[in-house]
């Protein structure tokens, strides 16, 4: 089978593309592959794919099966992209309606994402009395949100099936010699895995950061990664035209790009991909502000804006070809909601002739479109178009002429959080912070 996403930008460009991006993204192309950019020490992602090991799944899927065989609740405790590509490929691959069945292996939660009292007291409350493990991520153990997150439940747990049953089923993904959650994690004894020194948090998916989740959830990560795979192998030139649409929508004033889906399952691959994109290229005052909705749901609300407001804005539409089950729309003898035009036709095609007839509209109305096919939503294509955000933002980054790797930016609520909080060593900065909040 030689399936794999396709990116189609002829109702974006529209004679647009130049001779000049084209050599702009080949010579992008090129930085990148060969190390010699800005960032290079965190490319360990590129080649990421075909360097796993059989053995490396195996060692995840065992670990996975031993949380899967213990645990009704695994909570995994992690922020960014320590969490958010897992929850994204979980999210796509379930049940929409998995929390309220029973079966199927241990629900797969996350914590650590936010510092929400509420969210965390009643995810505590759902847990507790229930056996369940955690899988916490993160390369250094002090980034606040999880380590709060982590410290709570650790404690639960050992309470509640004490310490044993906790050194069994908590997982620890962190750096592989540094840090307070390394030097825990070998004192407590907990099984450990290893993110890479030259991978950063939103490219670390197809990683264990992002692969013992999802195993855990029960999903094959094999069939994941050769679909990554594939599209490492085969698949610039569809990320180079990606890339190129992308940057010369931008140089045509275009700021803001909307990922769009018609499929409700891709919900949480936008909120990865807005991170993905956000902070890589929102650099030096530079950067497509990445928005994302879920149609046609949103048509409802932000598609007024869409079709008319200011003329700043282009899609990308993720479409997806089969879906998994069928449902027919019936007759009705007294057609009083007027649907028997569409009866016998089933639910997909229906919401295909949305998608059409809103990428139309929107084009007609200024809005250029590009477009993701997507065969099927499994973990093939999950992979693939993991991959191939993965390779275009590198690219695309490079093109902006900013590190798509870095992110400065991230540290600056984290001064001030501190210094508000009094944490030791901050005590300048909170005197001064405390002035300027006088006046």
């Amino acid at each position: 089978m030689n399936e794999k996403i396709q990116v189609i930008s002829k109702y974006a460009l529209q004679g647009h593309e130049t001779q000049a991006l084209n050599d702009a993204a080949l010579a992008a192309k090129q930085t990148l592959e060969c190390g010699s950019g800005a960032g290079n020490d965190f490319l360990g992602w590129l080649h990421l794919p075909s360097s796993i090991t059989s053995q490396d799944l195996e060692a995840m899927e065992k670990s996975a099966a031993i949380l899967r065989q213990n645990c009704e609740y695994v909570i995994c405790i992690g922020i960014g992209g320590s969490y958010l590509g897992a929850k994204a490929v979980i999210e796509a691959l379930s049940d929409h309606f998995a929390a309220y069945k029973t079966g199927n292996g241990p629900k797969v939660l996350f914590a650590g994402s936010n510092i929400g009292e509420d969210y965390l007291y009643d995810l505590m409350d759902l847990v507790r009395g229930h056996k369940f493990g955690i899988i916490v991520i993160s390369k250094s153990g002090t980034t606040t949100e999880p380590a709060i997150a982590f410290r709570l439940f650790k404690e639960m747990l050992e309470k509640q099936e004490g310490k044993e049953f906790a050194k069994q089923n908590i997982i620890a993904i962190t750096d592989a010699r540094r840090g307070a959650l390394r030097g825990l994690a070998t004192q407590e004894g907990y099984a450990t895995y290893v993110i890479p020194d030259n991978v950063g948090g939103r490219f670390s998916v197809l990683t264990p950061v992002g692969l013992l989740p999802i195993a855990v959830a029960g999903f094959d990560i094999r069939a994941l990664i050769a679909g990554a795979v594939e599209m490492e192998k085969d698949g610039d030139e569809q990320v180079l035209a990606y890339a190129i649409a992308r940057n010369a929508l931008y140089q045509q004033g275009k700021k803001i790009e909307i990922l769009a889906n018609f499929t409700p399952r891709l919900h949480f691959v936008a909120e990865w991909w807005k991170q993905l994109y956000g902070e890589s290229e929102g650099k030096g005052h530079k950067g497509i502000f990445p928005d994302s909705v879920d149609f046609t749901t949103d048509l409802h609300s932000m598609g007024q804006m869409i079709q008319d407001g200011e003329r700043t804005i282009f899609e990308t539409v993720l479409s997806v070809g089969d879906q998994q089950h069928e449902v027919i729309i019936p007759s009705d003898d007294e057609d009083l909601d007027g649907l028997n035009y569409i009866a016998g036709k089933n639910v997909d095609y229906v919401n295909k002739m949305a998608e059409l007839g809103t990428r139309l509209a929107h084009v007609d109305g200024g809005v250029p479109n590009l477009l993701i096919t997507l065969p099927a939503v499994n973990e093939r294509y999950l992979g693939q178009l993991i991959y191939f955000f993965e390779k275009a933002c590198g690219v695309s980054g490079y093109m902006l002429g900013v590190n798509p790797f870095d992110q400065p930016g991230v540290e600056a609520y984290k001064k001030n959080m501190f210094a508000l909080l009094e944490k030791p060593g901050h005590e300048e900065a909170t005197k001064a912070i405390r002035e300027k909040l006088k006046n």
